[in-house]
């Protein structure tokens, strides 16, 4: 890190040098909220496939700040209009726009809390910064939420081409060594435009926003939705799922995290909203309180616990298996009895609740652009803006917008389901 008279120097392997201004900025920056986001890994437990994956959460949101930087005085240089509160806040706005995120990001999100999102936390942990700044977060907020009189603002922190997807995209092609990853964001970022309030792109970016549709795509399939990461994440929620349901019928288990036992043991509701303790508790919460808690467990009198335990410290998932189809009843029992037979011949409880802890479905979906929802326009014309899919050189855009859904089910390595 450099020290400057009006800025800190951040260098960033992706974007290079960062210059985060003195002020609000940088006092958010070494808030404890932020500051969290070092202890939580940007893509969750896909560092169990791709070993370079242990970027953080921090990271991300520190070169997302970058990029809004960059972003806004390219903007500005087009006679675009944003004051310096404005400027502050889409600043506020993006760094903090991951703070709500969980241990491991979004894989335990509805596993510690229920009726919750991340975003949820996020904007209530926007509200108490604000009262700490004394109101210094006000134009963040309502940028955050879209209740700004600009809606170009927040497109820029949450839509299809916002500042959040063009850092992650490129951050997570280049920890993970994707290279399909990789997108021109210099190029998309002097391509952007204003047009009657909102964000466009000028025609001569259309290939940059080609390629990062694409891009997306790629990542979505080859790292996002990967199925190792999918069998990990299975394995790691239904690990807490039985040491619930232990709890829930008076087992004592020992837990090294006081946080953590709370969300455990009480599985809090957010549905009336995020609570001065549930947001105190959450935000002592990151990934060193699941693995120190995990590497206890390994070592407990229950069976299933202990098994689940050690085999997510040793990387002994279970596999995802795919199918384009539904899976069948029949399927399904087929694959429960087999389980069963498994865990007997180990000398482990079979029964069917002791199963469900090593078998599961899901389904994923995966839209590369979702058009009619949330589109982008091309400048095609002077003064005349066009949907995406439908400018000239892009038509064929519009097939990447139908869904991909695919049926999974983890199970044991020893069956074969299909």
């Amino acid at each position: 890190m450099q020290k400057d008279h009006q800025y800190k120097i951040f260098t960033d392997p992706i974007h290079g040098f960062i210059s985060v201004p003195k002020g609000l900025p940088l006092k958010l920056l070494d808030h404890p909220f932020v500051q969290r986001l070092r202890r939580v890994r940007q893509l969750g437990l896909a560092y169990n496939v791709f070993p370079g994956a242990e970027h953080s959460r921090f990271s991300h949101a520190l070169g997302a700040m970058g990029l809004m930087i960059k972003v806004l005085n390219n903007l500005r240089e087009k006679n675009t209009t944003i004051t310096n509160a404005e400027y502050d806040g889409m600043l506020a706005a993006i760094l903090l726009h991951d703070i709500g995120h969980g241990p491991f990001s979004h894989t335990l999100e509805h596993t510690l809390i229920r009726d919750f999102h991340h975003e949820l936390m996020t904007l209530a942990l926007m509200k108490e910064l604000n009262q700490q700044f004394d109101g210094q977060l006000d134009t963040a907020i309502q940028i955050f939420t879209n209740q700004h009189s600009k809606p170009f603002l927040h497109q820029l922190i949450s839509s299809q081409l916002d500042v959040d997807r063009m850092d992650y995209i490129k951050r997570d092609s280049f920890y993970t060594g994707v290279q399909e990853g990789s997108i021109g964001i210099d190029r998309i970022i002097k391509t952007l435009r204003v047009h009657q309030g909102n964000i466009v792109i000028d025609r001569k970016g259309i290939y940059a926003i080609e390629n990062y549709i694409m891009a997306r795509r790629f990542m979505y399939m080859q790292v996002y939705l990967h199925k190792t990461v999918i069998s990990a994440d299975t394995l790691l929620r239904s690990l807490f799922k039985r040491a619930r349901d232990l709890i829930k019928e008076g087992y004592k288990l020992a837990f090294p995290s006081l946080a953590l036992q709370y969300f455990i043991e009480m599985y809090p509701s957010a549905k009336k909203g995020i609570q001065p303790d549930l947001l105190s508790l959450y935000t002592a919460l990151d990934d060193n309180d699941v693995l120190i808690c995990i590497k206890l467990w390994q070592n407990d009198k229950d069976p299933i616990l202990s098994d689940l335990c050690q085999r997510f410290l040793n990387r002994n998932f279970f596999r995802a298996s795919v199918s384009q189809e539904p899976l069948t009843k029949e399927n399904l029992e087929t694959v429960q009895k087999k389980t069963s037979e498994i865990l007997r011949k180990k000398r482990m409880p079979f029964d069917e609740r002791s199963c469900s802890y090593y078998l599961e479905t899901t389904i994923t979906q995966n839209e590369a652009y979702k058009y009619q929802n949330d589109s982008l326009y091309i400048l095609d014309h002077p003064g005349t803006a066009v949907e995406f899919s439908r400018a000239a050189d892009a038509r064929h855009i519009e097939a990447l917008s139908k869904p991909v859904l695919k049926h999974y089910i983890i199970h044991l390595k020893e069956i074969r389901p299909f």
